[in-house]
């Protein structure tokens, strides 16, 4: 990474070098034409080491031509060059989301909110008092879903059977907010064909002493569930729900977003998508089932051009859960869960399974995406990569390790000299509480990895996983409430949010900087994120985005 990097930056910086040398006896830069758009009198953090802050940005085209003083900019404008007076307002590259999940909900129904909290968590009790009142107001056959955490994960009695009590006629899905885990009725389950299922890799159905299933249900029977109900809804609700998500990220002043692509199957979004023009750039990552070969099924096969959908849309890259989270104890630790003694977690994928997977990735030459939370998990993943291939080849692929929230500091070297990139998400700093239950204080200070990483050279980009909001997300990898001393500073997460997930997407030579021949992803902000007080900073968002050059969200920043 770091030479790819130096090699980059030392470009940007002849190309810099030769604007201001050519600035000092010309009005224009030779070569550079007039610009369409000038940005001027900011504050511009471009997130490139070799000038990270500038007065003005000069764009033509799709791409910026140059950077600098308001002065050295004005000189590339022309009577039809749109000016923007900045007025002082902060510009940053536009943020790239680098793990996120688009999509529509997998059924029509009714939500029931239960527990409003950011991370919800009501009793058993609670739930089936919103249920019932919930069966007297809705008819037979409705899909109910309510959101849970462990509190009800923890609790014996939910099952379908206490479901049905309440609920036989309709279909109830309590799913967790973390996405690992959710318990069914059996209403629910006949509608889904579970009843009868056999367990798939990577996941399974919970079965009592009989084998008769619970309702209980873990990972890969979610992942694959939610995709086939939502596949069933039909293209056009897909369409409409990428729209709505694009047009909100670029109000919060997301350019690019790379999709976990769980919701949805190729065919879906070839047709959800076919002639038309999101306002942001979008990865979609590949969400295959796993199977023993570790090859991708058939519902995400791609060819030569076939990997682009749409305008700004493409497919690369290919996603893998290896364990679960901590929220509900499946994430695979190297020492047992503190609130529940001599349990480790699980893995999802089996060894000789995960070396498959990765044996298909280099002969795919495809980026692997691996969620990896525990610190087991990791282990396998970092024997698992040795066992296949040398350092050297896998530091071309740029491999991902998803969260990979309980890395230790004693597997940086190995992870670093495997050229893995951890994509952190600032949402899972925030769960002080739940972390120190399951993990102990002692053990979760040594988690959640962010500053550290960052000194040791470890390539880190920032994805949402929930909460969308930079700022928020910002605020949350600058304080890090899980342990305060690993937040980054604020240059840091914007760089993270930035350039390194454009380096997360190959993507680096193209955007994450604001730099001469980029492409023009920037964005205005509502307010200074490097300086305003830490609690403002969820109040964060884009008075003018940018995606190639072209305005794609205007608010109240004036040209003149």
């Amino acid at each position: 990474m770091f030479f790819v990097m130096l090699r980059t930056d030392l470009r940007r910086a002849v190309v810099c070098a030769v604007f201001c040398l050519s600035c000092s006896s010309v009005d224009r830069p030779p070569g550079v034409g007039a610009a369409d758009l000038v940005l001027l009198g900011g504050k511009v953090f471009t997130a490139d080491s070799t000038r990270p802050w500038v007065e003005a940005v000069a764009v033509r085209g799709s791409h910026i031509v140059a950077v600098g003083t308001t002065e050295e900019v004005e000189r590339l404008a022309e009577p039809s060059t749109r000016r923007i007076a900045l007025a002082g307002r902060t510009v940053v590259p536009g943020f790239d989301d680098a793990h996120a999940h688009v999509g529509a909900a997998p059924v029509d129904g009714v939500s029931i909110v239960v527990d409003p909290a950011p991370t919800p968590d009501p009793s058993l009790s609670a739930v089936l008092d919103s249920l019932r009142a919930a069966v007297g107001r809705t008819p037979d056959g409705t899909w109910l879903r309510v959101t849970i955490g462990g509190r009800v994960f923890d609790d014996p009695r939910a099952t379908r059977a206490v479901l049905d009590s309440v609920a036989p006629l309709h279909n109830v899905w309590l799913h967790g907010w973390s996405g690992h885990g959710a318990i069914l009725n059996t209403a629910a389950m006949q509608a889904t064909r579970l009843l009868g299922a056999r367990d798939p890799l990577g996941g399974w159905l919970t079965r009592d002493a009989a084998g008769v299933p619970t309702g209980r249900i873990d990972e890969y029977v979610i992942y694959e569930l939610d995709r086939r109900l939502a596949v069933a809804r039909g293209d056009s609700l897909l369409h409409m729900a990428m729209h709505a998500y694009a047009n909100q990220g670029v109000r919060l002043g997301i350019t690019s977003v790379q999709d976990m692509a769980g919701g949805y199957d190729l065919s879906t979004a070839r047709r959800a998508l076919r002639g038309d023009t999101l306002p942001m750039r979008l990865r979609v990552i590949r969400f295959p089932n796993p199977s023993t070969s570790g090859g991708w099924d058939n519902d995400w096969r791609t060819s030569g051009s076939d990997t682009t959908l749409a305008p700004r849309v493409h497919i690369s890259g290919v996603k893998w859960v290896l364990d679960g989270t901590p929220i509900e104890r499946l994430a695979l630790m190297r020492r047992p869960y503190s609130d529940r003694p001599g349990w480790y977690g699980r893995a999802n994928i089996p060894f000789d399974s995960l070396r498959a997977i990765l044996r298909d990735a280099l002969a795919r030459q495809t980026q692997p995406m691996l969620h990896a939370v525990g610190d087991s998990t990791i282990a396998l993943v970092i024997a698992a990569m040795r066992a296949e291939a040398p350092d050297s080849v896998w530091r071309r692929l740029r491999p991902r390790l998803e969260h990979a929230d309980a890395l230790s500091r004693d597997q940086i070297e190995s992870i670093k000299s495997l050229g893995a990139i951890v994509v952190q998400n600032p949402s899972h700093l925030a769960l002080p509480p739940i972390m120190n239950s399951r993990w102990g204080a002692n053990r979760l200070a040594a988690v959640n990895l962010l500053r550290t990483l960052v000194d040791a050279g470890v390539p880190l980009a920032i994805g949402s996983d929930g909460p969308r909001e930079p700022g928020l997300n910002i605020m949350l990898a600058t304080l890090h409430p899980n342990v305060p001393r690993e937040g980054l500073t604020r240059e840091q997460a914007v760089i993270a949010y930035t350039r390194g997930s454009a380096y997360a997407a190959f993507a680096e030579r193209e955007r994450g900087t604001i730099a001469p021949g980029m492409l023009a992803d920037l964005v205005v902000l509502s307010q200074d994120i490097f300086t305003v007080a830490p609690d403002a900073l969820p109040a964060t968002s884009s008075v003018l985005t940018l995606v190639g050059g072209k305005v794609v969200h205007d608010g109240s920043t004036k040209s003149r």
